[in-house]
C-alpha cells in the first residue's frame, strides 16, 4: 500500500502556498537570510536571558535544557479555528458534565453507555470525591486538548488534558518573541491575539470564590525541581497571585492560612500545579512533602477552592477517551463537532487480540503515561522492541490503549538554514468557569528529528508560534 499523501499546512500538493500563509511567505521571500539567521540567534538568547527551559527526568539531576523555538509559524485561518473552538468548547463542557456525574448519581453508568468498572478500577478514580460540591459544579477549570490534522485534512483529537497541563507559557512567550523581532509580519495582517490567557486564567480562578475580586489566589507549586517551574513562576508573576509550595500553606480549622511576614493570610482559590497524589500526605501518600496536610478536607468542607478539582484525572486517562463521543451525545444530546482517532481498549479480548497481531502498525501507550514516555511506535520500533513491548501488554493488557500510526500534517521548520517539513500537533489551552473560554491557537509542537511523529518537549520536540489569521 503507498504511504499517504501527508498534509502540508503551508503548502497545496502543487507546492503553491495556502492562501491563510500568503503574507508569511511573500516576508519569507524578500528577507535576507542573513536577517533571518540573526534573529533564529537573537531568539536563541533571549530564551536563555528569559529562563525558558525545562527538566528533563531520568537525566543527571538538575539537566535543563533550553526549549528548541522555530520561527516559522503554524498559520491557522479564522474560520478552522472557529470549527476547532466550537468542537472543543463542546468537549469540555461533556468533560465537566462527566466528572459531575460520576462523583455524584452515576447516571451515564446506570444508563449503559460506560462500564461501571471502567470508572471504579481507574486509579485517578478518588472515593474521597464522591458527594462532594464543588464551585460552579466545574472540576476542570483549565485544560489542554491535543488536535492533530491526519492527511485527510481533518482535526482530530488526540488527548485531552484535565489534570496539570502544561506548555501556556510557552505559548504566551513564543508570540512575545515573534512580536519583538518580526513586527512588520503583525502589521501585514490581522493575528488574533493570545497575550490576555493570564487575565482569563485570573478571572477563572476568581469566579471559583465567594469574596469574588477581593479573594486570595496562590499558585501551588512542587518547587523549582520540577520541569514546568518556570510555567509556574511565570503564570504567578502574570497574574499578579503569590507563588507557594506546600510548606508555605497549613490548614487550621478546616481554613487554609499562607504565611506570610505580617502572619497567617486566608486562602480562598489554590490554582494548584501538583497531582493528586502529593496534594495531602493525610488522605493520600504519606510520604509527599510536597502538599499540604488536611487540605482534602478543607476543600470538602467547601473553605477553599481548587483548580483543577481533586478527582479531575478520571476524565483525562487514555482508557476513558475513547468514551468521550458517547459522554458528548449522552450529556448534551449533540453529535461530536470533533471526532477521536480511532482507538483500542487492551481490556477488551477482541482489541488485545488485534493489536498484539499488528504492533508493527500501530501506536501503543500507557493509560496513564504523559509526555511521550512509556509508548511504542510500532513502525518506527525495532523487533526487539515490539517483542519487549508485547510482553508488558501481556502482563497487565487493562493499562495500554492503541490507536493507528496518524500522518501527522507537515509545517516548514529550519533544519540549519534551510527549510525541511517536520510533522506538528496544536495543544489549544481551556479555560471554564461560568463560561468557556480560549485562547485563539494554542501551543504548537513540532518533531524535529525528521520522520519522528513523538513531539513532546522531553522526547526532543521544539515548538512554534501558533497563528489564527482573518
Amino acid at each position: 500500500m503507498p504511504p499517504p499523501i501527508l498534509y502540508n499546512e503551508m503548502f497545496q500538493g502543487d507546492r503553491t502556498v495556502r492562501p491563510h500563509y500568503a503574507a508569511f511567505a511573500d516576508w519569507l521571500k524578500e528577507t535576507p537570510p542573513e536577517r533571518i539567521a540573526q534573529n533564529r540567534h537573537a531568539a536563541d538568547l533571549l530564551f536563555h536571558r528569559v529562563g525558558i527551559t525545562f527538566a528533563v527526568y531520568g537525566e543527571a539531576s538538575g539537566t535543563e535544557r533550553l526549549i528548541p523555538f522555530d520561527l516559522v509559524p503554524h498559520v491557522l485561518p479564522g474560520k478552522d479555528w472557529d470549527h476547532l473552538a466550537r468542537g472543543i468548547s463542546q468537549r469540555i463542557t461533556a468533560l465537566n458534565r462527566f466528572l459531575a456525574d460520576v462523583y455524584h448519581g452515576q447516571d451515564i453508568v446506570r444508563a449503559g453507555r460506560i462500564p461501571y468498572e471502567q470508572i471504579a478500577g481507574n486509579p485517578q478514580f478518588r472515593e474521597e470525591m464522591i458527594g462532594v460540591h464543588v464551585p460552579g459544579g466545574i472540576y476542570a477549570h483549565v485544560a489542554g486538548i491535543d488536535i492533530v490534522r491526519h492527511s485527510d485534512g481533518k482535526y482530530y483529537v488526540l488527548e485531552d488534558n484535565l489534570r496539570t497541563p502544561s506548555g501556556v507559557s510557552y505559548m504566551l512567550e513564543n508570540r512575545k518573541m515573534m512580536m519583538r523581532l518580526f513586527p512588520e509580519l503583525f502589521a501585514r495582517q490581522h493575528i488574533r491575539p493570545v497575550d490576555h490567557y493570564p487575565d482569563l486564567l485570573l478571572e477563572t480562578l476568581r469566579e471559583l470564590a465567594p469574596q469574588g475580586e477581593e479573594a486570595t489566589i496562590v499558585l501551588l507549586t512542587p518547587g523549582h525541581y520540577n520541569s514546568a517551574y518556570f510555567e509556574h513562576a511565570f503564570l504567578a508573576q502574570q497574574m499578579g497571585v503569590e507563588l507557594v509550595e506546600g510548606q508555605d500553606l497549613f490548614v487550621q480549622n478546616n481554613t487554609v492560612f499562607m504565611r506570610t511576614t505580617q502572619g497567617p493570610q486566608r486562602v480562598d482559590v489554590i490554582y494548584r500545579r501538583i497531582d493528586d497524589d502529593f496534594l495531602d500526605p493525610q488522605a493520600f501518600r504519606p510520604d509527599s512533602m510536597l502538599g499540604v496536610p488536611g487540605l482534602l478536607s478543607a476543600y470538602r468542607a467547601g473553605r477553599v477552592a481548587l483548580a483543577n478539582a481533586i478527582g479531575t484525572g478520571v476524565a483525562d486517562d487514555k482508557s476513558m477517551y475513547p468514551y468521550v463521543p458517547e459522554m458528548i451525545r449522552f450529556y448534551l444530546g449533540e453529535e461530536p463537532i470533533l471526532e477521536n482517532v480511532p482507538t483500542y481498549t487492551l481490556r477488551k479480548e477482541d482489541d488485545l487480540k488485534y493489536v498484539l497481531d499488528h504492533l508493527a502498525e500501530l501506536v501503543v501507550k500507557e493509560a496513564q503515561g504523559s509526555g511521550g514516555y512509556g509508548m511504542l511506535v510500532g513502525p518506527t520500533a525495532s523487533s526487539d522492541e515490539r517483542e519487549r513491548y508485547r510482553q508488558r501488554i501481556l502482563d497487565a493488557p487493562e493499562r495500554f490503549i492503541a490507536q493507528p500510526t496518524l500522518s501527522l500534517s507537515l509545517v516548514p521548520t529550519f533544519c540549519g538554514d534551510k527549510l525541511c517539513d517536520r510533522h506538528i500537533d496544536l495543544r489549544p489551552y481551556v479555560l471554564t468557569g461560568s463560561q468557556v473560554r480560549l485562547a485563539p491557537g494554542g501551543l504548537t509542537r513540532v518533531a524535529l528529528r525528521e520522520g519522528s511523529l513523538v513531539v513532546n518537549s522531553s522526547q526532543g520536540g521544539g515548538v512554534k508560534d501558533t497563528w489564527v489569521v482573518d
